[in-house]
C-alpha cells in the first residue's frame, strides 16, 4: 500500500488504514538517539590507544552491532500503520454470500512426524478450515504428511467420517470456535448443552480414543479398518515397508466435493491427503519442500487462486477470516501487486500470565509487521497467510511460466471429480522426489530454497521481485496455536531459525547487498536485516555479560566515573531505548511484566540460541551438516503444572544453558564483591565503578530463575548437577583468565 499519512478509506468500503499515533514521538527521538550512538562510539575510538586497547575494542565492536541493530529497528517506526476490515461489506462489492466472485480457496497444513505433532492436533486444524464460513464448492484442505505415517492418514480417514457431522452443526448453531477441541474442552460451560451437542462430542471423543489408541500402539489394527478401500490404503504401509525417508507418493482423496455430502444432504468441501515421495538419495527441502509439491498437487487437483498456509498446530479461530482477508484480494481499487499475500500474526493459547519464555512474539508478530505494513508490507512468518497464486510465479509485470501448463496460475481445472485417474496421475507425477530437476521450483517458482526459515526467505524474495504484502490484525484472533512451553523446546526452536537467517545473511542474496538495492527499496531491504542478522544480537549480549563483570572482580574501570561527563551518556541510551521499547510494546496490548519477561528472554537468547546457531551455522559452512529437528508439541503435565506457575524449566542438561548460567555467576560475584570493596573503602560513589556495578546488578535480577533452578528448588525443572559443576568450573576458569588479562 502507499504511505499512509491520514486516516483513509477506500472506495469499496472494504478496509481502511491509520498511522501509529506514536510515530511523531519516534520521528523526533531517533535523531535525537543517533547523536548519542555516534559520541558513544567516537568516546571508544578516542580511547582505543589511551586505555586497555583489547578491552575498548571489545567494547567497541559490540556497541558497533548495537548501533547497526538500533538503526534497522527505526525501519519499522517510521511509518506503522494500523488497518480495520469492513467485512459487512464484503457482499456488496461480490455480490452476495455464495458469489462467483469470491475466489476459490487452497488450505496447506503441514506436518512431519506423529509422535512430535500428534496427529488429533492436525485433525483439529483441518477441521476448523473445511467449517469455514465459505462456499464449499471454493474450498480444498491439502495435508501434507512428510513423515509419511499411516497413523496420520488414519486420523484424517476418521476426520473425514467426523467432518460430515460437524460442519452443519457448526452452521446451524453459529458455532464461532470451529476447532472441536475448543468448543468441547475450553469453552468451559459457555455453551448450551442438549441432546445434540452431547451426541457430536461423543462422536468426538470416540474419533480421538481411536486415534490415540493407534498412535500409542503404533499401526492400524483391522478392527479399525471400515471396508476394502481402506484396507487397500493403509495395507501400502504394511505390505511395502514404507519408511520416514524412503516412500513412495501416496495421495487420497478423504472428501470430494462433487460426490461426498454432510448429514445434511450438502455437499462437503475437498479434503485430500497428499504424503510425498521420499527418498535418502534426493534432497527433500524440509517444509518448503513439502510445500511445493502441495502447490504442484494442488495445481493438478483444484487449482485455487488464493492459498492458506497454516501449521499443524495454528488452527482457525474464528470461522469469518477468509471472508475477512477477500476484502483486500477482491477489492477492485488494488492491483495484484498490492496483496501477494495477506499475514495474520501468531497468536497462542496457553500462555501464561507473565509469559515467562516471551512465547507471543509480541515484537516478531505485531509491532515489526505493524511497522512493514507501512512500507511494502509485512514479512511472512510461516502460518495464518493468505497468498495470491500467482505471486510463487515470478515477478507482477514478468511472470516465470511452469514447466507444464497444469501448474500455472491461470490454469482453469476441469470439472471433473480430483479422485480420476487422470488427475491422480499428474498429481502422483508432480511429486515425486526427483521432478523439480531442471526446473525453477525453488529458484524462481514457488517457496524458495536455501534457507531453513523458508517462510522468511521467501517473503523477501516477494518483496524484491516486487510484490506487496497486507498484515492484518483482528481484535478476535484469526489463529491459535500452541506455543512451547519448555525452555529447551523454544532455545532449540530459535536456534533452528538463527542458522536458516544466516543462510540468507550471507547468502547471494543477501539483506545487506542484494535487498537494499532490489525492487523492495532501501528501507524494506535494510529493515529485513533486523531478521537476517538476529544471531548477531549474541555479540555485544555477550561482551556485557561478562566483560564489565569481570573487570569489576579485578577492580578496572571500563565505564567513564560519575564525576565524568561522559558519565550520563550511558544511562540515556540505556534508558532510552528501553522506554521505547516497552512503549511499543504495551501500546499494542503487552503489559509492563510481559514485556519485562519479553526483555530478559532477549538476554537469554543473545547466550544460548543466538550463540549456538551462529556457531552450528558456521559448522555447517564447513561442511558439518546440521539436522533439522522439529519442535515437539507433546505436553508434559509435571512441566506444564510448573509453566502456569511461571516456574522456568531447566530439567533437562544441555549446552545451551551453560553460557547463561556462567553469565549469572559471576554478575554474583562481580555485585557481591564489588559492594564489599565499596563498602570497606568508604569514600561515596563519585570514584566508584558505578556503571559496572549497575551492569552486574542488572545481570543478577535477570539471572534470578537461573539463581533458583541451581539452588533453590527440589523439582524436576531444577538445573541438573551436571550442567551446575560444568557452569561453575568454567565460571572459575573465566575468572582466573581475566585476573591475567587485566594485570
Amino acid at each position: 500500500m502507499d504511505h499512509p499519512t491520514v486516516r483513509r478509506r477506500s472506495s469499496s468500503a472494504l478496509h481502511t488504514a491509520e498511522p501509529w499515533p506514536i510515530t511523531p514521538f519516534n520521528r523526533l527521538f531517533a535523531p535525537i538517539y543517533l547523536l548519542a550512538v555516534l559520541a558513544l562510539l567516537y568516546r571508544h575510538v578516542t580511547n582505543l590507544l589511551l586505555l586497555l586497547p583489547a578491552t575498548t575494542f571489545a567494547l567497541l565492536i559490540a556497541d558497533l552491532v548495537l548501533a547497526f541493530m538500533w538503526a534497522t529497528t527505526q525501519v519499522f517506526r517510521m511509518n506503522p500503520i494500523r488497518r480495520r476490515e469492513m467485512v459487512e461489506n464484503l457482499n456488496d462489492v461480490v455480490g452476495g454470500e455464495e458469489s462467483e466472485l469470491l475466489p476459490g480457496l487452497d488450505v496447506f497444513i503441514c506436518t512431519a512426524d506423529p509422535h512430535k505433532e500428534p496427529p488429533m492436533g492436525v485433525v483439529n486444524t483441518a477441521l476448523s478450515v473445511l467449517a469455514y464460513d465459505y462456499p464449499r464448492d471454493r474450498l480444498a484442505v491439502y495435508v501434507s504428511d512428510d513423515g509419511g505415517s499411516a497413523l496420520t492418514l488414519f486420523a484424517f480417514v476418521e476426520a473425514a467420517k467426523f467432518a460430515r457431522r460437524w460442519l452443519p452443526f457448526c452452521e446451524r448453531n453459529g458455532v464461532v470456535e470451529r476447532n472441536p477441541v475448543a468448543y468441547f474442552e475450553l469453552a468451559n460451560g459457555a455453551h448450551p448443552v442438549s441432546g445434540e451437542v452431547e451426541e457430536i462430542k461423543n462422536m468426538y471423543e470416540s474419533m480421538k480414543h481411536k486415534v490415540e489408541h493407534v498412535v500409542e500402539t503404533g499401526k492400524v489394527d483391522d478392527q479399525y479398518i471400515d471396508g476394502p478401500k481402506e484396507q487397500e490404503a493403509f495395507g501400502k504401509w504394511t505390505h511395502h515397508h514404507f519408511t520416514k525417508q524412503n516412500h513412495p507418493t501416496f495421495i487420497q482423496v478423504l472428501l470430494d466435493g462433487n460426490n461426498d455430502k454432510d448429514v445434511d444432504g450438502h455437499a462437503l468441501p475437498n479434503l485430500i491427503y497428499v504424503s510425498r515421495e521420499k527418498s535418502t538419495n534426493s534432497p527433500h527441502h524440509f517444509k518448503a519442500g513439502a510445500l511445493n509439491v502441495l502447490l504442484r498437487v494442488s495445481a493438478a487437483m483444484t487449482n485455487q487462486p488464493i492459498v492458506l498456509t497454516l501449521d499443524c498446530d495454528m488452527y482457525s479461530n474464528d470461522p469469518g477470516t477468509a471472508r475477512r482477508a477477500m476484502c483486500y484480494f477482491c477489492d477492485p481499487n488494488l492491483g495484484p501487486e498490492s496483496s501477494a499475500y495477506l499475514q495474520f500474526p501468531q497468536k497462542y493459547r496457553g500462555i501464561n500470565k507473565n509469559d515467562i519464555y516471551a512465547g507471543e512474539y509480541q515484537r516478531l508478530f505485531q509491532i515489526q509487521a505493524m511497522g512493514f505494513d507501512g512500507l511494502r508490507g509485512p514479512n511472512h512468518v510461516g502460518t495464518g497467510c493468505f497468498f495470491r497464486r500467482r505471486a510463487f510465479f515470478g515477478p507482477p509485470s514478468s511472470p516465470v511460466e511452469p514447466e507444464l501448463v497444469e501448474l500455472g496460475p491461470d490454469h482453469v481445472v476441469e470439472s471433473e471429480s480430483i479422485g480420476s485417474d487422470s488427475v491422480l496421475e499428474l498429481a502422483h507425477k508432480v511429486a515425486g522426489c526427483n521432478y523439480e530437476n531442471q526446473t525453477d521450483w525453488g529458484s524462481k517458482i514457488g517457496y524458495r530454497y536455501g534457507s531453513l526459515v523458508e517462510d522468511y526467505y521467501t517473503g523477501y524474495r516477494l518483496h524484491c521481485e516486487g510484490w506487496k504484502s497486507v498484515f492484518c490484525c483482528p481484535k478476535r484472533a484469526a489463529f491459535m496455536g500452541d506455543a512451547p512451553i519448555s525452555l529447551v523446546d523454544m532455545l532449540n526452536q530459535q536456534k533452528r531459525w538463527d542458522i536458516g537467517l544466516l543462510e540468507v545473511a550471507f547468502s547471494k542474496f543477501s539483506t545487506l547487498t542484494y535487498g537494499v538495492k532490489s525492487s523492495a527499496g532501501f528501507l524494506m531491504g535494510f529493515g529485513y536485516c533486523q531478521f537476517a542478522f538476529w544471531p548477531s544480537w549474541s555479540i555485544p549480549l555477550i561482551v556485557y555479560s561478562f566483560l564489565p563483570q569481570l573487570a569489576l572482580l579485578n577492580q578496572v574501570h571500563v565505564f567513564p566515573k560519575a564525576t565524568e561527563a561522559w558519565f550520563w551518556l550511558y544511562p540515556f541510551l540505556f534508558l532510552g531505548a528501553y522506554v521505547q521499547d516497552m512503549l511499543d510494546f504495551t501500546i499494542v496490548g503487552g503489559t509492563f511484566q510481559r514485556w519485562w519477561s519479553d526483555q530478559r528472554i532477549w538476554l537469554l537468547r543473545g547466550l544460548t540460541c543466538h550463540l549456538f546457531g551462529s556457531i552450528e551455522y558456521f559448522l555447517k559452512f564447513l561442511g558439518i551438516a546440521a539436522a533439522f529437528n522439529v519442535t515437539s508439541k507433546v505436553i508434559d503435565e509435571e512441566q506444564s503444572k510448573r509453566y502456569d506457575q511461571g516456574i522456568f524449566e531447566f530439567g533437562v542438561h544441555s549446552p545451551m544453558f551453560v553460557p547463561p548460567t556462567v553469565a549469572a555467576l559471576i554478575s554474583l560475584l562481580a555485585l557481591v564483591q564489588g559492594l564489599a570493596v565499596l563498602a570497606v573503602r568508604g569514600g561515596g560513589l563519585a570514584d566508584a565503578p558505578l556503571l559496572q556495578l549497575l551492569v552486574a546488578g542488572f545481570g543478577v535480577v535477570n539471572g534470578w530463575p537461573i539463581y533458583e533452578a541451581v539452588a533453590l528448588r527440589s523439582d524436576n525443572g531444577r538445573m541438573p548437577v551436571k550442567t551446575v559443576v560444568v557452569s561453575v568450573a568454567l565460571a572459575w576458569a573465566c575468572y582466573v583468565a581475566a585476573s591475567f588479562v587485566f594485570k
